[in-house]
């Protein structure tokens, strides 16, 4: 499996992809930041048999964010920034649903404003959607993340499902803000899509999350527990926001190996422990391997695209730990 390599061109220098924009719908969501959980054992066992106790989902997250290392952290499933869910109850739709619909209409590169709390009137960005747990994960500057609190209250604007890139109408897009397609440097050329990724993964190494049913109400988890294609494919330096190419793979009905189709997405929550899990991928593009063209792109993290972080603030090493 090799890599296309081409070079890079800055991002505002290409020209926005035609998309269905007059048909696309704006929805307003809610969402609460959503408590840590431990389950009956506070015990993670490893694939190698070691317990481990470290922390897990939900919560604020202080001193990781996109752009930051998700490998090899005192951490499992760690979701950067604030882990966001809708623990409302509607009279109609039976438990849970209003989080669903949180989780999928919500698109990768929406805004989102804290409606209470002492942080209120700061926006943020969603940067992932985390299955099983059923969390929205936003982003947020640092001096705005020490101010939120559990429980405060935040409302997505939400826009993004039903895209179709009208002059690659084949390739689906999911969980794809217009936001995100304006700035990701997509390349148009003849019948080909460019598109920048900083990785390549074989489908072969894709975990939890397969047999789901639909791309949007999470993600799909690269197992890194073989060292030889960790090595290969450069996994060990994977970080929050990383766009990723998964092939062959489709992700269109739910996550599955198909040959010659490659489902593109971006990294949301950090590697673990557990046999059958690690660093999760929520899908954006899928498509033909005729069609979808990913090339090797250092700089192709939502952090970076979506001005969140400049390339000089964020890297592999640790950033400090809040204090």
């Amino acid at each position: 499996m090799h890599a296309t390599r081409l070079t890079a061109r800055p991002a505002q220098n290409q020209r926005t992809l035609r998309f269905n924009r007059d048909q696309l719908v704006a929805v307003s969501l809610a969402g609460q930041i959503a408590n840590p959980l431990v389950r009956a054992s506070p015990y993670r066992i490893g694939r190698d048999g070691v317990l481990q106790i470290v922390p897990g989902t939900g919560g604020i997250v202080l001193n990781r964010r996109v752009g930051d290392r998700a490998i090899g952290l005192a951490g499992d499933h760690v979701e950067p920034g604030v882990a966001l869910r809708n623990n409302d109850r509607e009279a109609q739709g039976g438990p849970g649903a209003a989080n669903r619909a949180l989780l999928a209409l919500s698109c990768i590169g929406n805004r989102v404003q804290v409606t209470s709390g002492p942080a209120m009137g700061a926006v943020g960005t969603v940067t992932g959607k985390h299955g099983g747990i059923n969390h929205v994960l936003v982003d947020f500057p640092p001096n705005i993340l020490r101010r939120l609190r559990i429980g405060d209250r935040m409302q997505v604007v939400s826009c993004g499902q039903g895209m179709v890139l009208l002059d690659f109408p084949q390739i689906r897009a999911l969980n794809l803000s217009p936001r995100l397609l304006a700035r990701w440097g997509l390349r148009p050329h003849g019948r080909h899509l460019h598109v920048p990724v900083t990785h390549f993964v074989p489908a072969g190494l894709m975990g939890s999350g397969l047999g789901r049913s639909d791309g949007v109400l999470g993600d799909c988890d690269i197992q890194l527990s073989d060292a030889r294609l960790r090595r290969r494919f450069r996994l060990d330096s994977l970080r929050f926001g990383d766009l990723v190419a998964i092939r062959p793979f489709d992700n269109r009905f739910g996550p599955s190996r198909s040959e010659g189709m490659v489902t593109v997405g971006v990294v949301v929550h950090s590697d673990s422990y557990v046999a059958g899990h690690g660093p999760g991928v929520t899908p954006l593009l899928i498509g033909s391997t005729q069609l979808l063209r990913p090339y090797l792109s250092p700089q192709a993290n939502i952090a970076f695209l979506l001005g969140l972080r400049s390339s000089e603030t964020s890297s592999l090493s640790s950033p400090p730990l809040a204090s």
